[in-house]
């Protein structure tokens, strides 16, 4: 019986997959369902299903100009691309609003093109890496040009289902992506931020614990500063780019009292990832090219043989 079990616990592991994209996609697209359904997210579903549309095809557009987003110079297969593209163009349905859809196409595509466009070389290996995150760069591009367009956190709320399934697909993705600590290190670190904040005005401290129990806070911990082809390599480099994004945030937000204090300083923190890289070397990070090989017809074979044997011993007791 240990066999079998055994056996079919590796076939299971075989389904699972390893690209924690697929994790992501998930738990966004269950967010932005249950924010239009239950919560009334003020996104049409036309505009959602043309910024989504408009990302797939920028991003086939590109691969088709011969550029392709993921690391040159490496004898790795290359994984697949249409999910980044996916998980930018939910991130942007999520929280980018405009009075006119044409806005959302060109936001969606700068951030797809972003990727191509603005790289630079790895320190100590082959290829390039992209230098901002795809959603927020583009944001932040479109806000410091002026355009017609506002970022819409709020809506996020306080909805303890919502944190639920941020969080919880959230860890799962990181884990998965080997960047937890980078969210820890910037969770702790916002956290520092807020309560020193509400010392420092003598605020009641049930005011930072509502900021920090925003669903803003939580799509932004697990599903953007968490990218792994934007953030160091190394582990101390993302602890450390971790804590320079909270500590931006704070001064953005507290001290030039701007809104989007975590957009515009994770923006700005992205320009230093090269820097952080240099003086922090690691082990870049690679989409899973492939999954895993499906069980073989011998596998298969040895399973149903196994589970022969379990039955006439079960019997035969």
């Amino acid at each position: 019986m240990s066999r079998l079990l055994l056996s079919r616990l590796k076939c299971i592991a075989r389904s699972v997959p390893r690209d924690p994209r697929a994790y992501q996609i998930v738990a966004l697209s269950g967010l932005l369902a249950l924010g239009m359904l239950r919560f009334g997210f003020d996104i049409a579903p036309l505009d959602a299903a043309i910024i989504i549309t408009s990302a797939l095809a920028a991003q086939g557009l590109a691969e088709r100009m011969g550029r392709p987003a993921s690391p040159a110079g490496t004898a790795a297969p290359a994984a697949a691309t249409w999910p980044s593209a996916l998980i930018s163009a939910l991130s942007m349905t999520l929280l980018l609003r405009a009075r006119h859809p044409m806005w959302l196409v060109v936001a969606v595509l700068l951030a797809v093109f972003s990727k191509f466009a603005l790289r630079v070389p790895r320190v100590g290996a082959p290829g390039t890496k992209h230098v901002l995150n795809p959603t927020n760069g583009a944001i932040a591009i479109l806000l410091a040009c002026g355009a017609p367009v506002w970022v819409s956190p709020s809506q996020c709320g306080h909805s303890l289902g919502l944190l639920l399934l941020l969080a919880g697909f959230g860890s799962l993705v990181v884990y998965r992506s080997e960047r937890s600590d980078v969210t820890l290190a910037f969770l702790l670190a916002w956290a520092a931020v807020l309560f020193t904040r509400a010392a420092w005005v003598h605020q009641a401290w049930i005011a930072p614990l509502h900021q920090l129990e925003n669903g803003a806070v939580a799509l932004f911990a697990f599903h953007m500063i968490s990218d792994p082809r934007t953030t160091p390599d190394s582990r101390t480099g993302r602890s450390v780019f971790a804590v320079l994004v909270a500590v931006g945030a704070g001064v953005v937000q507290f001290v030039l009292f701007r809104t989007n204090g975590l957009l515009w300083s994770l923006a700005v923190c992205s320009l230093l990832v090269p820097v952080l890289d240099r003086v922090f070397p690691g082990r870049a990070y690679h989409w899973p090219a492939h999954p895993r090989p499906a069980a073989s017809p011998h596998h298969a074979q040895e399973a149903a043989h196994v589970a022969a044997h379990a039955v006439r011993s079960a019997v035969a007791r």
